[in-house]
């Protein structure tokens, strides 16, 4: 068969099912109009060849992945832009992934690898967004003008290698107008949570001494998996009526009334033991993540604790991710509060203005919906502290009452929610009331000490105090917790090697964010001047033409550090630098 080498570009429409189930000849109309008046025009203008449509998805081949990535933008553009415009219609959101790869060509028709991963790219994207391949970022850089944020390697369903891969937003609103899709048929207050039922692990071994070890694996991960207060965990009794019974996922759902079952088995082989653990939608009896783990048995009790703590830091963000796909395709009012929670803390991580603007009122739709949902009032002092810290409120100091009052309400109804705390904790660094911020850190990581929020907190909060070394450790074990961690886990990192006077570390840390901002600039210009290198006035320049105000003085005035000669070196390598004092 033919070969060649091509960029493929795959778009589905994000919620398609909930859509045809409201009004399927309406919905199978417009998006027949969308494509017609905006995809197709497009792919012509940018040399595109649309060679297959699946429903609501389409796949497209371009010869450039300079001219893909442009028509994928301009096409998220257009199709924001037609949803503004068209108040009295659904929204017709999308998703877009792009690889380049090596494919077959069959008629008009390619199939293979680079295909594949393109269509799961695109699932991995945000409404409104573009997910990457990094072979196609290698191409377009310097060439694009969007910046795509670094989301380091994922597994992707049925691709063998891991596939590392970038993400933009091109069309921000889309998230607001998913969230439409989602909650409008919710008609009364209610947060219920994702509810997990984690069955007895199965000894694989045949060694009756390794049943200990896979009861005790599944009553830690219990016990662990508790302390997320947005997760509602069947009790051990309950889940251990199944143990040694061949099990039908969906019945045991049904009985235990729960979305999601963990599922796991163990197996001994001389000094070495392997687990397999598997999360399953109880809903669609389909594998939502799966993992294996093979440890040596010389301290079998810290390997259980290891094993128990990397899984129930795992698992919530799993979660999160199943449930709102879930709820895009089949909304439930009983979630409604819990969803916008979700996205608003998705919009609230992009940490720009208008997206703060869009995480508040989210948020804010959460609250209306249940004004008792601590978590909702908890991130939405969060959400007011982005604003009040960045600058993006008029009045500074309603603002930061307001932050105080919400922080007041979230604690008043539910003081052990560990994001009461963390948040707590996080607004005091910003006030530099560093010790009304430890004990709100101690007090998050004692509800949940498994919260890679929480721990990568504890690491910023050391280095602050003037204890990077052990800073750096916290924040490693937050990365160690949650491969898929935020891209800002790199910024702590870097600040924390810099502190610690570790530049050369500092710089390979804040090198791997792939959108540098004027303050990482400074950060490295700082690294790169205090190790006697050259490469400080490079980046020095690129701070002032990021930030032309930039002063030392007042960039410090944003930092938190409590050590005087912590500040002072700082300072001086700012200076010498070559950055105005």
């Amino acid at each position: 068969m033919e070969r060649r080498l091509a960029t493929i570009v795959a778009a589905d429409v994000v919620g398609y099912s909930r859509l045809m189930e409201a009004d399927e000849a309406g919905t199978l109309a417009l998006l027949k109009e969308r494509r017609r008046g905006i995809l197709r025009p497009l792919a012509d203008q940018h040399g595109g060849r649309l060679f297959k449509i699946m429903g609501d998805g389409v796949l497209l081949e371009f010869a450039s992945p300079v001219k893909a990535v442009d028509f994928a933008i301009e096409l998220q553009r257009g199709m924001a832009a037609a949803n503004a415009g068209a108040v009295d219609k659904p929204a017709i959101v999308l998703r877009v992934g792009i690889n380049i790869g090596d494919v077959l060509v069959e008629g008009s028709d390619l199939y293979g690898d680079g295909v594949n991963v393109a269509a799961r790219l695109q699932t991995t994207a945000e409404p409104g967004g573009i997910c990457i391949a990094a072979v196609v970022h290698d191409q377009i850089a310097g060439k694009v003008n969007l910046p795509f944020n670094d989301r380091g390697e994922s597994t992707l369903k049925n691709i063998a290698r891991p596939v590392r891969a970038f993400h933009a937003v091109v069309a921000p609103g889309s998230t607001e107008a998913v969230a439409r899709i989602v909650t409008q048929d919710a008609n009364k207050p209610g947060t219920n949570k994702p509810s997990i039922a984690v069955l007895p692990f199965t000894n694989m071994s045949g060694d009756p001494e390794q049943e200990f070890f896979a009861d005790g694996l599944c009553e830690d991960t219990i016990t662990e998996l508790s302390r997320f207060h947005d997760l509602l965990v069947i009790s051990r009794n309950s889940a251990f009526k199944y143990k040694g019974q061949a099990v039908n996922v969906r019945e045991v759902a049904k009985a235990l009334d729960v979305q999601y079952v963990l599922e796991g088995s163990v197996r001994k082989a001389g000094n070495r033991v392997r687990i397999n653990v598997q999360l399953i939608d109880a809903l669609t009896d389909r594998h939502i993540w799966a993992e294996r783990y093979d440890r040596d048995l010389e301290d079998i009790f810290a390997m259980q604790d290891e094993l128990t703590a990397t899984i129930a830091s795992i698992l919530p963000g799993r979660i999160e991710a199943a449930t709102r796909a879930r709820a895009e395709h089949k909304p439930t009012s009983s979630m409604a509060a819990f969803e916008c929670v979700m996205t608003a803390r998705l919009l609230h991580h992009r940490s720009s203005r208008d997206d703060n603007v869009q995480a508040l009122a989210m948020v804010d739709r959460a609250i209306a919906l249940d004004s008792r949902y601590a978590h909702a009032r908890a991130w939405r002092a969060c959400i007011l502290g982005q604003s009040w810290t960045n600058g993006y409120c008029t009045d500074r100091d309603g603002t930061w009452n307001e932050v105080l009052a919400e922080l007041g309400r979230a604690a008043a109804l539910d003081d052990s929610d560990s994001d009461v705390h963390r948040i707590s904790a996080a607004i005091a660094i910003a006030r530099d009331e560093l010790d009304k911020a430890a004990y709100h850190q101690e007090r998050a990581l004692n509800l949940n000490p498994n919260d890679d929020l929480i721990v990568v907190q504890q690491g910023e909060l050391l280095t602050w105090l003037g204890r990077a070394d052990e800073g750096i450790d916290w924040i490693r074990k937050a990365m160690r917790l949650n491969p898929y961690h935020p891209a800002r886990f790199w910024n702590h990192l870097g600040r924390a090697y810099f502190v610690a006077r570790r530049y050369d570390e500092a710089v390979e840390a804040i090198s791997r964010l792939s959108s540098l901002e004027a303050m990482h600039h400074a950060l490295l210009a700082a690294s790169h001047a205090a190790a006697g290198k050259d490469e400080a006035a490079r980046h020095a320049e690129q701070v002032l033409k990021l930030a032309p105000e930039f002063t030392a003085a007042a960039h410090l005035g944003t930092l938190h550090y409590r050590r005087p000669e912590d500040r002072e070196h700082h300072r001086e390598a700012l200076l010498r630098a070559g950055l105005p004092a």
